[in-house]
Order: C-alpha cells, then structure tokens, then sequence
C-alpha cells in the first residue's frame, strides 16, 4: 500500500486537513500525513520538504508563475478523478496537453451591494434604475451611483462606495483585484496565456474609469484613504453606511460577525466600460492547485491519487471541505451542497448564468514589489498628490522592469 503525505497551505484549515486524514486512515488503513506551512512560508518549507526521502505526496502551487518553480515535480493529473470531476476542466493548471494542477479552492470577487439600500433607491422618484438588472454596464453604474451621493441624506447613507483604503489590509483590493480587470480584457485581445514580458495597458482609462467612481462617490475624503483599513469598508458597508463594497465571496464570515443578514446582501461584476461587458460575469478563479509529486513512488501516487477522490466524493470528504473549511469548489459532485455564504450562492449562480467570468491574471503579475509601486501611485493620484500618468508608468513600464529582475 502506498502512503499520503499533504503539504497544506491554508493555516486556516490545518485542523479540519488532520482531522480529515485521521477518519481516511480509518476508513481505508492508508496511512495519510498532513503538515501545514506556517503563514508565508509555504515555498521554503516545500523546498525542505521535498528534498527530504519522505518528501511530500501531494502539494500546491498557486497558478502559472508559482508552477515554473515546481515544474520538474508535477505529475499529469489527466486521468484522476479530481480532475475528471470538474465542473468546467478550462479551470485546470495545464502545460501543453498535461494536467499539472486541479484547482480545489475557488473564490469570486465583484462589487458586494446591500440590497435593502439599493431597493430604497429603486423606489426614489427619478432613480437612474429600477432593478439590479438594469446595472448590468458602467455608465449605468456610474450614473446611479452618482445620484446615489447626491441623495445620500434620503437614502441615510454616507456615501455610494465604501472607502477604498490604501492601508495594507485594504490596498490588495485595488492594485492587485481591481489591476486585474484591465489584465484580462489584455490578455483576452491578445491571446497571451503565459505570463508575458512586457504588457501594453491597453485597457488602463477603464481602471481609470472605475477607480474615479470609487473614490468620487465615497464614504470617505480621498485625503484620507492612506490610513483606512480593511476594516473600515467592511464596517461601513455592515453599517449600512454603504450600497457598494468591492470584495469577495470571502468576505462573508466577517461582514456576518457586523451583524448582516444574508438576505440583504449580493454580488454583481465590477464594470469599466468596456464594449460587450453586459455579458460580463464575476471574476473567478483560483490561487490553490493540488499537484502530485512525480517523483513519489507509483503506489504513493495512487493512494494519493485514491485519497483526493474520496476528498471530492464521500460524504465526509465533502462536508470538511464545504462546511468545516467553507470553501467553494470547482467539482460537480459538490452540486448538491447548500451553502451559508450568500456571496457563494451569488456566484454559483453567475457561474450557471452563461456569463463569461473574469480569469484570475493576477497570478501572472511580476512581483511583490509591481503591485506595490502601483499601489504607492494610486494613493497619490486619489490624494491628488500625484498624476494619473504615474499609475500608468508603475503599471506598463514596472512590468517590463520587473519581469527582467526577475528573470
């Protein structure tokens, strides 16, 4: 019999993965061991881990730039159940025609909105809409929105957009989610797959567009927004200070703990203008792949390959992942699983919607440092300290230099 051995890289989920392994291991007799990296540190630990004898089965790179890194260790996944199972197989890490990475995570993101507020706004004589079908482009966003921060006394809000902070808490909001947007439409133009050398910034006046919006009809004076926190918008939104909140469906547990209910709370894309975006869905994707160690033993790969199959299947498998780990996931045979999460709900129904949804291309992005140069001049430009022409620099010719430091 082979034998199991997880590298996890969740922290949040480390006790829920061993509990998991122990009721596998009584279950099957395989033997299944689960170690989980502290916070930050999962490619050094892999590192060691996988030049020891006992080197783990099973681990995890978080999209194309992250597999370079653990090319040579990845097994083809094409013939497991895992990745037999997805819903949509285009989700899969692929090199060529071999499945190097299934996806077991995914997560969504768009502009959160309270529907009471939106509804009070509705009934408004001369409201811009009457529906959330409507708001289905930018210009009809921007125009209700608008009208929204003029009539914030009748509707009891502070502003339209909760405050796009620029602490550190907050700030991966807008130079990595939002950067993502004007990546996407790109890379969809041009075809690019692979994380490229060099981008041009065509869609850059849409991120423009969006992120005027966000700190013209706010909560807050864009003189402020370097010290607020990921908290703040989460609190203004729970508050109901707020009809729009730019986040995900991860935000849910702790915009619950403010005191919401899940019937007042929904998901729409984040729009910016660009032609055909009507079709446009949420933006979905993943940053967890599970990979198989090619260099384990032909019996341990089996047996690993045995115990994720029991994970998506059996019901105990699929209870810890749906309601112990709450996490969202991209097989069918977590069809039949009700979820808490009205964020969740909101984007297993744009996934059913035939709307295209947004790829995740932030996985692409150079470095560390790229999103914070572009982070530095977004602050500026929405503190008025700084230019527009700044952002697009940090953007267009910091990939290019990024990219070439590190490579």
């Amino acid at each position: 019999k082979g034998k199991v051995y997880y590298l996890n890289f969740k922290p949040e989920a480390a006790d829920q993965w061993t509990a998991l392994a122990k009721e596998y291991t009584k279950e099957k007799g395989v033997e299944v061991k689960v170690q989980t990296a502290a916070s930050g540190t999962y490619e050094q630990t892999l590192k060691s881990e996988i030049a020891k004898t006992e080197a783990p089965t099973l681990f995890q790179v978080n999209g194309p730039v992250g597999y370079q890194n653990w090319k040579k260790y990845t097994a083809d996944m094409s013939n497991t159940d895992v990745y037999k199972e997805l819903a949509n197989q285009d989700v899969a890490l692929k090199d060529g025609d071999k499945v190097v990475g299934v996806p077991y995570v995914m997560e969504t993101y768009g502009l959160i909105y309270n529907k009471d507020i939106l509804n009070k706004y509705f009934a408004l004589d001369g409201a811009k809409a009457t529906s959330m079908d409507e708001i289905d482009n930018f210009d009809t966003l921007k125009a209700v929105a608008d009208d929204m921060q003029a009539r914030k006394d009748e509707l009891g809000i502070k502003g339209a957009f909760t405050s796009a902070g620029f602490d550190s808490s907050s700030d991966w909001r807008f130079k990595t989610h939002l950067a993502n947007l004007p990546l996407y439409y790109e890379f969809k133009d041009d075809n690019v797959t692979e994380q490229p050398a060099k981008i041009k910034g065509t869609y850059l006046p849409n991120y423009k567009k969006i992120f005027d919006l966000y700190i013209a009809d706010s909560t807050t004076d864009p003189t402020q927004l370097s010290a607020k926190t990921g908290d703040d918008a989460n609190s203004e939104f729970a508050l109901g200070e707020a009809a729009f909140y730019q986040n995900g469906t991860w935000a849910w547990t702790d915009l619950q703990k403010a005191g919401m209910k899940a019937e007042s709370v929904g998901m729409m894309p984040i729009y910016t203008g660009v032609k055909g975006e009507e079709k446009q869905g949420l933006a979905t994707g993943s940053e967890n792949y599970w990979c198989i160690n090619d260099k384990a033993s032909d019996a341990d790969k089996k047996a690993t390959e045995d115990f994720l199959s029991w994970v998506i299947t059996s019901d105990t498998g699929k209870k810890a992942i749906s309601q112990d780990m709450g996490f969202t996931t991209p097989f069918k045979t977590f069809d039949d699983v009700k979820f808490d999460n009205p964020l969740t709900e909101a984007a297993v129904e744009d996934q059913k919607s035939g709307k295209t949804q947004v790829s995740w291309n932030f996985t692409m992005m150079p470095s560390e440092e790229w999103k914070n140069k572009v982070g530095q001049a977004l602050l500026e430009y929405a503190q008025g300290t700084g230019k527009w022409d700044a952002v697009k620099t940090a953007f267009v010719d910091g990939w290019a230099s990024e990219y070439e430091a590190s490579h």
